[in-house]
């Protein structure tokens, strides 16, 4: 089992760049995308509705660091694919070439480099560009860790880590350990420079270790991602969860991540100015545009 280090050291190799969050920004890296029927994505949506399902990575910039949370698809992803999607599941799970990976969209823009991964969670889809960052520490939260040594250990699909993307012997793994307060009605943070302007909570329940972000941005804006507890914020409107089918084979604890969505849908109610952006939603993701361009 691979050594994890405890997020508070990271922390305080990290305080030297601690600024404001004036400085804080925010670029959605699309890695790629396919279109579904809106009722793939959550149960009562509408099957005459069809929506671009984004495959995202989230660059954030504090200061002088840059941190990506989730990789999106990786310039692998076609032979992880081939490796550990199950033949079972290749029909429900797919995605659409082009794949223009993170780390080849910042190496274009001479953007870099990224000095963190942080993973909203392990799945394939998300874990898919780890590789792309070579030497590049990852934090996952030590709930998150026994899902990815069974991947490790050679087990995957889509509801899962998959060895094709968590064996490299070169991945650095660190806890991502949630040491303070309780955040937003969510149980604990971690408010990673100590400014308020990146805090982490613990939404466990898609997967074991599933994690949002609270950010705010120079300006003042707030945005909250969410990774996988929706696929798309329709489905936050009545709270509803993924279709049946999707949460027997994605979702790890159904009733936890069903407590998420309420949390995520009472903290809309008491801050109506707080954007959610769900890692796959096209919707929102096209409203705010795309790498190059940030949000502050």
């Amino acid at each position: 089992m691979p050594m994890i280090k405890p997020l508070l050291a990271a922390a305080l190799a990290l305080a030297a760049f601690a600024v404001q969050a004036t400085d804080v920004r925010l670029s959605i890296i699309k890695t790629s995308s396919r279109k579904v029927q809106e009722n793939v994505l959550f149960a009562g949506g509408d099957s005459s509705r069809q929506l671009a399902t984004n495959f995202s990575a989230f660059l954030v910039q504090h200061g002088d660091t840059l941190m990506l949370f989730d990789t999106g698809l990786g310039r692998n992803v076609a032979a992880q694919y081939k490796q550990d999607m199950s033949w079972w599941q290749k029909p429900f799970f797919r995605y659409d070439d082009p794949v223009t990976p993170a780390q080849a969209q910042l190496a274009a823009a001479g953007v870099g480099p990224v000095t963190q991964i942080v993973l909203s969670h392990s799945h394939w889809d998300h874990a898919s560009g780890i590789e792309d960052f070579a030497g590049v520490p990852v934090w996952v939260p030590k709930e998150e860790m026994p899902m990815i040594e069974r991947a490790r250990q050679g087990h995957g699909g889509a509801g899962s880590a998959w060895p094709s993307q968590v064996r490299g012997s070169g991945i650095e793994w660190h806890e991502l350990a949630f040491p303070h307060p309780a955040y937003e009605g969510f149980d604990a943070s971690n408010d990673l420079f100590g400014d308020g302007s990146v805090v982490f909570v613990p939404m466990f329940g898609h997967t074991p270790g599933s994690t949002g972000l609270f950010l705010t941005l120079g300006s003042g804006r707030r945005i909250f991602l969410v990774g996988d507890v929706v696929w798309t914020s329709g489905a936050l409107k009545d709270g509803s969860p993924k279709i049946w089918m999707a949460r027997q084979i994605v979702d790890h604890d159904i009733d936890k991540t069903a407590d998420a969505i309420r949390k995520i849908r009472e903290v809309q109610k008491r801050l109506p100015d707080l954007l959610v952006v769900p890692a796959h939603d096209s919707v929102t993701q096209d409203a705010l545009g795309y790498f190059p361009n940030w949000l502050r």
